[in-house]
């Protein structure tokens, strides 16, 4: 099995009383797919949170790639090789989907300070923005204005924004939310089709999408790590099962 890039040890997030997260240890071999299920409360976003640097751990430890992130900011994190989405889109609607992708390369660049001076990019930064435009299946899409694409595009365009500052572990936060079925055969399949260099963690209210994109499954209730199995065995999971559907009830 690959080496793990991340690994969370006894990660404990409270808000006051309350265990969000409660002693969550966790490893993720590099290259993964990995999805972190569970019903609403079971502290999955939480969890999500913590690995990005949204919040920080009350306790306990996390690795990523060989670096104590525990305490890190996001930018850091991004700096590091972790990208995420996130659940309600965060885009410029008022610029163009290139312009986007530049702001989104630039921002973990020495060109950062530079966001409004000279527009045209070079021949690497050009060469990343198509790149990554097209694993998102957007690249004939880039001088459009943001607010006229679909809302199906725009989590494309996320994505995209994602893969720009090649990651080597990307975090997604529910990508299918709120789209049509085709769309969400859209961005399943730009999912599957993302190269293996890059790891991949995913929070995912639709049960049958996310077991269909990963290779191994954490599913979370009340704070804690109820179960982890791969796909087929999570279907079959009766502690899986009752978390979701509740327990039978017997006469």
């Amino acid at each position: 099995m690959p080496e793990p890039i991340l690994t969370l040890t006894d990660a404990m997030v409270a808000f006051d009383a309350l265990r969000a997260v409660d002693g969550v240890s966790l490893s993720v071999p590099r290259g993964q797919r990995r999805a972190i299920i569970g019903p609403n409360g079971a502290g999955k976003t939480t969890l999500f949170n913590a690995i990005a640097g949204m919040v920080t751990p009350t306790s306990g430890r996390i690795m990523f790639d060989g670096h104590d992130i525990t305490k890190l900011p996001p930018h850091r994190r991004a700096q590091l090789g972790i990208s995420r989405t996130f659940q309600i889109t965060n885009l410029f609607p008022t610029l163009s989907v290139q312009d986007n992708m530049v702001l989104a390369l630039r921002g973990l660049s020495p060109r950062k300070f530079s966001l409004f001076g000279r527009p045209d990019t070079d021949s690497v930064e050009a060469l990343r923005i198509a790149a990554a435009l097209g694993a998102a299946r957007i690249v004939e899409r880039a001088d459009v204005t943001v607010k006229q694409l679909s809302y199906g595009e725009q989590r494309q365009l996320e994505i995209a924004l994602s893969l720009v500052t090649t990651p080597t572990m990307l975090l997604l936060d529910e990508p299918a939310a709120g789209l049509s079925p085709s769309e969400r055969s859209m961005v399943a399949e730009i999912i599957r089709s993302l190269d293996r260099d890059i790891t991949v963690v995913l929070i995912e209210h639709d049960m049958d999408l996310a077991l269909g994109l990963v290779d191994f499954v954490t599913c979370m209730f009340e704070g804690r790590i109820l179960v982890e199995e791969a796909p087929e065995g999570i279907r079959r999971n009766k502690k899986v099962q009752e978390v979701y559907l509740g327990k039978p009830r017997h006469a």
